[in-house]
């Protein structure tokens, strides 16, 4: 053990470090048999061979302290960072008892106490999550750390290199551990990468880096050390590539065709606790009693995790819908949740005249000086306000450290404002354009809306997501597109969509109050309109449609931009005697069916518009629950208003043709109003 020198290497310390290591081995031995029991199911990555890295690493920072995010084969780093054996296994068999209550498995383990932000199954992930960490804890808990466990197949991943860049960038206390076991499954490195020496790739951005034996928890522990100390001065973030070896498949799925038995069986006389066992042997640090008793401790305690876990209980099935949308923001440092945003005195001496703009620029300004741990980023958000020059000003106003420019990297930014989120802090985070949107699905989809259920309740995520959408502004097909029913699709997200300057003004103080990721919407075409607002309203409920006119003989359904609209078309149609009653859904998840059903059951009548693709549209979603509740109340077929199945052009006459008109909103609505309603028929 060519590191002892470095590391204040006493015989107890020892003793700790191979007794971590065993406990992670005769684990994962004990995981194989319960999947060949089919006691495990799904996939099952083994961390055989690898346990030096998780356990050098962990004794260089202080669980519950420091933070540690890691990939879906993270049992090594869960034991490792002082999570529960009995726990851990009961979340292996899918039990209630299970750290996750049994909704994360394998790969997906998760600990709040021990600040274990858990494994992460899409290969990559959990890299941005681990800068957010850190950017939160650079802000609330100033010296803390976070370890970021990933393998060596994350390096081709697009969000590798966003992270790396952004934690570079904004000096990020994250170091980064590349455990390199040689194969991205079965894919050799030398295969996928120009450059082999990963801790070269560091260099890219100026990132202190070396290569370590991983199969030596010394030397291993002292890198991680060299690299926590100038973190914890201040220092940003460090990048440790650990060469190391899977001694078992990629997962029990895995025939291993690709790697010889020799090449097994030459890293295998590298085993990491067989040469730490033999070398303190060897120097007198542990006796082969000791030895003995020590295994005889790790299979008492995995015999009793395993008990505990078959004796463990399935999760109630009425607990299915539980913690998809959280009603309250778990707190980790004992902080009490967030107070609702209240207008301040600036708020009380704006103009209650104002654009859609304006009141979007205003409600920030009220997130930021009601909640100090609230901070805005995103792309060009700083001295030009951004593409829509919404944030104009706001960084003269609060600075840099709550006006945060990021560079052009979505997935990664999204990703670390989810991560801050995670830690504490309140993110209002900024896409130029839903069409951007798509390179932070992953981001969005797997981790924002899915966190707080697989976790069974531990981690809520408060953040704000705000984007332009729709057409209207000759920007052609890649700015112009109206995807939010495509969010509204996700459970574990809300998705509003402001279609009045007042709703522009009110809706982000309820966003940033919630616990759960929300996204608003807001319309390009709307950015210039202008209204005189309520003084009486302060608020907005993400829960309720809204009447914007009431009426008799017909419902027009929508939102956004189609509001003003269908307002324009309900006068045409009260000009021959129609009375159109239109309804703002406003928030299209949760979507308010009630309302909307409670029209529609009185006018008997609805056309739905949306600026969306008729195809699997938000339209398609209201009529079905119409036609599912009411179909036999209603006198008329369901009528849709949609764009056109084209992507928007560019061209002003093909735009106007691609997208719902205030005549097409007539015409379907005419189509449906008996001809002896309408005057002169």
């Amino acid at each position: 053990m060519t590191s002892a020198t470095k590391v204040h290497a006493d015989r107890g310390h020892l003793h700790a470090l191979l007794r971590q290591m065993l406990r992670i081995r005769r684990f994962e031995a004990r995981c194989v048999e319960l999947y060949q029991a089919q006691q495990i199911r799904g996939f099952l990555h083994l961390y055989d061979g690898e346990e030096a890295v998780a356990v050098g690493v962990a004794a260089a920072l202080e669980p519950g302290r420091d933070a540690a995010v890691a990939t879906y084969r993270e049992h090594g780093q869960a034991l490792a960072w002082g999570m529960d054996m009995a726990a851990l296994m009961a979340e292996m068999l899918g039990k209630v008892e299970g750290c996750c209550r049994g909704r994360g498995g394998s790969m997906h383990l998760f600990g709040r106490a021990q600040r274990f932000y858990g494994g992460n199954a899409i290969v990559g992930g959990g890299l941005p999550l681990a800068a957010g960490i850190a950017l939160a804890d650079k802000a609330l808990r100033p010296g803390a750390v976070t370890a970021c466990f990933f393998g060596e197949g994350a390096v081709a991943e697009g969000v590798f290199h966003e992270t790396m860049g952004l934690a570079a960038l904004w000096r990020l206390p994250v170091l980064f551990v590349c455990e390199n076991n040689l194969y991205a499954m079965g894919v050799p490195l030398e295969d996928s990468e120009v450059e082999t020496e990963l801790w070269r790739k560091a260099q890219a951005w100026r990132m202190p880096a070396e290569q370590v034996d991983g199969m030596d928890p010394i030397a291993v522990e002292a890198a991680a050390r060299r690299a926590v100390a100038a973190m914890r001065a201040g220092g940003g973030p460090h990048f440790i590539e650990a060469r190391t070896y899977r001694f078992r498949a990629h997962s029990m799925f895995d025939t291993q065709a690709y790697r010889s038995r020799d090449e097994v069986e030459a890293w295998r006389e590298r085993d990491p606790i067989e040469r730490l066992r033999h070398w303190m042997l060897a120097h007198h640090h542990l006796s082969e009693a000791e030895a003995a008793a020590m295994e005889a401790a790790v299979a008492a305690e995995l015999d009793a995790a395993v008990a505990a876990a078959e004796a463990g209980s399935p999760e109630p099935l009425a607990d299915l819908e539980r913690y998809v949308l959280m009603d309250r923001v778990v707190q980790e440092d004992g902080q009490p949740p967030p107070p609702r945003p209240a207008p301040t005195a600036a708020a009380a001496a704006a103009p209650l005249r104002m654009t859609y703009r304006e009141a979007c620029r205003q409600a920030i300004r009220d997130a930021l000086a009601a909640e100090p741990r609230a901070f805005l980023v995103g792309e060009d958000v700083g001295k030009y306000g951004g593409c829509y020059a919404v944030t104009k000003g706001l960084l003269e106003e609060f600075g840099p450290a709550r006006i945060v420019d990021a560079p052009l990297a979505e997935n990664g930014f999204t990703g670390i404002a989810i991560g801050a989120a995670l830690a504490g802090l309140r993110p209002i985070l900024e896409i130029m354009t839903c069409n951007f949107s798509l390179l932070a699905l992953d981001q969005i989809l797997n981790n924002a809306a899915t966190l707080p259920h697989m976790t069974g309740g531990q981690l809520a995520v408060p953040l704000v997501i705000r984007m332009a959408t729709g057409g209207g502004r000759q920007l052609a097909a890649q700015h112009s597109h109206s995807l939010e029913g495509w969010f509204a699709h996700i459970p574990g997200l809300k998705v509003a969509v402001p279609g009045t300057v007042e709703d522009a003004r009110w809706m982000l103080a309820a966003a940033l109050a919630d616990p759960n990721p929300v996204l608003i919407f807001e319309h390009i075409v709307l950015y210039n309109a202008e209204a005189e607002l309520d003084p009486a309203v302060t608020a907005v409920d993400l829960e309720r449609a809204r009447v914007r006119r009431a009426g008799r003989d017909l419902t027009l359904v929508t939102y956004g931009n189609s509001l003003p609209k269908c307002l324009a078309a309900a006068g045409q149609l009260a000009a021959d005697g129609i009375e159109a009653e239109v309804i703002d859904l406003r928030m299209l998840r949760p979507l308010d069916s009630a309302t909307v059903s409670a029209s529609v059951a009185r006018t008997r009548r609805v056309v739905i518009v949306d600026e969306g693709w008729k195809s699997g549209s938000i339209s398609a979603e209201v009529a079905a629950r119409l036609a599912e509740d009411l179909l036999y109340e209603l006198d008329a077929p369901i009528r849709r208003v949609c764009s056109r199945e084209v992507p928007v052009p560019y061209a002003a006459h093909m735009e106007e043709a691609a997208l719902p008109g205030v005549g097409e909103i007539v015409a379907a609505a005419r189509a449906i109003v008996p001809a002896a309603r309408i005057p002169g028929s």
